[in-house]
């Protein structure tokens, strides 16, 4: 997916690009390779999005409810309004919401989404077992993101089945 400025540093079909992450808690931030062998979904969002938190998020939990053993979800909090968040507010973020997937800040508030070329939050990026990148959509739209992203995540798990 190359936009037309070259902002985007994704392109179906290729090798995910570097993570940019850093640790909310005290835990080991992920690097993309920890997570070959299986799918991944990523997740962009942020706390001060509504269809984040009131579409996406859930959508997310539900991925891992489901096909949790099948596929890794990792979420992303981007802040492209540079806006702090203290510790406490992800805390109570995790439990208000159920979040059942490991989140990790993106580093400089949004250097993975723009890396990555996000359109907004929330934001998908759908990549195989082998670390390429399969997919990528914005929304949270359950009639037309969140459905697309459903066919796809069918699509990718039945094509791991088969080979």
């Amino acid at each position: 997916m190359n936009n037309r400025l070259e902002l985007s540093l994704v392109s179906i079909g290729e090798p995910l690009p570097n993570l940019s992450l850093e640790g909310i808690y005290e835990q080991e931030v992920p690097q993309k390779n920890d997570f070959i062998g299986k799918p991944l979904l990523i997740l962009f969002f942020s706390l001060g999005c509504p269809g984040c938190l009131g579409r996406a998020i859930p959508y997310a939990n539900r991925i891992v409810y489901e096909n949790g053993a099948n596929i890794n979800v990792l979420g992303i909090h981007t802040n492209f309004e540079a806006i702090d968040f203290p510790s406490e507010k992800f805390e109570k973020a995790k439990i208000d919401y159920h979040i059942r997937f490991p989140f990790f800040i993106d580093k400089n508030y949004d250097t993975t989404f723009l890396n990555y070329g996000a359109g907004g939050t929330p934001h998908w990026i759908l990549v195989e077992k082998n670390g390429n990148v399969f997919y990528s959509i914005f929304g949270s739209d359950p009639n037309n993101a969140l459905l697309r992203l459903d066919l796809r995540i069918t699509e990718l798990l039945q094509k791991n089945t088969n080979t």
